[in-house]
């Protein structure tokens, strides 16, 4: 509500003309932020076919038709999505994954990638974004999930990379989480040695996929400012 400058017995007309014109610089300042925050991201369109690669790894946009491309995986290591809320294990589990990433693609909620490995010539999985804020500047990054052939090679280290630089240098986010399974040590080694801190566990979060055990999820992030200091050059010192 806006006073009368008579309602404001301690405040004289100078200082209150200049309250106003610092409330005025104020409101600039922070349109302008907004603004920029805003064109950071303007170039960005969940409708886009992103490729992501470098000499190793293509990370491009997951498709129906990719089906085919994971099927072998899917059929053949179910045990894949022992730690994961959703499975894609069998046809059918894997059909409705990707009908469901797409879906999220649609509502603007999540950007779901699939992976091909150069070396083998073979697709190697899939990982997305998801819980994408682009007015607050946040992500997750997870979903990830590999055929046995691809781990252990280098693979997730490169993925990694491709897509922290992509959310921190082109969309510019200020900060990107991670979260897993606290029981999954694999997955918990695989974000440490990217670079991830832990932020800690939330006790009994979700759901198991094929158990009424509920999960703990562990936390962890990656923000600006620790990627242009070092996690970077770290990260590409490891590739």
């Amino acid at each position: 509500m806006v006073k009368n400058i008579l309602e404001i017995p301690h405040l004289s007309r100078r200082d209150y003309i200049l309250n106003q014109k610092n409330n005025i610089g104020y409101l600039y300042n922070l349109l302008n932020l907004r603004q920029k925050n805003m064109n950071t991201t303007s170039n960005f369109s969940f409708s886009d076919n992103i490729i992501l690669e470098d000499d190793l790894v293509l990370l491009r946009s997951l498709q129906e038709s990719d089906v085919d491309n994971l099927l072998e995986i899917s059929i053949n290591e179910p045990e894949t999505w022992k730690y994961s809320l959703v499975g894609a294990d069998g046809k059918e589990n894997l059909i409705k994954y990707i009908q469901s990433a797409i879906k999220a693609r649609e509502d603007k909620k999540e950007f779901p990638f699939i992976v091909f490995d150069k070396k083998s010539q073979k697709y190697a999985g899939s990982t997305r974004f998801y819980d994408i804020q682009l007015e607050y500047k946040t992500l997750q990054l997870g979903y990830t999930w590999y055929g046995s052939a691809f781990r252990g090679t280098g693979l997730n280290k490169h993925c990694k990379f491709l897509l922290l630089q992509f959310a921190f240098e082109t969309l510019g986010m200020e900060r990107v989480e991670f979260r897993a399974d606290n029981n999954n040590e694999r997955s918990v080694a695989a974000m440490k040695s990217i670079g991830c801190k832990v932020e800690g566990v939330l006790r009994s979060h979700m759901p198991t996929a094929n158990s009424e055990v509920r999960r703990d999820s562990i936390v962890l992030s990656i923000l600006k400012e620790e990627w242009f200091a070092e996690v970077k050059e770290n990260l590409k010192g490891k590739l």
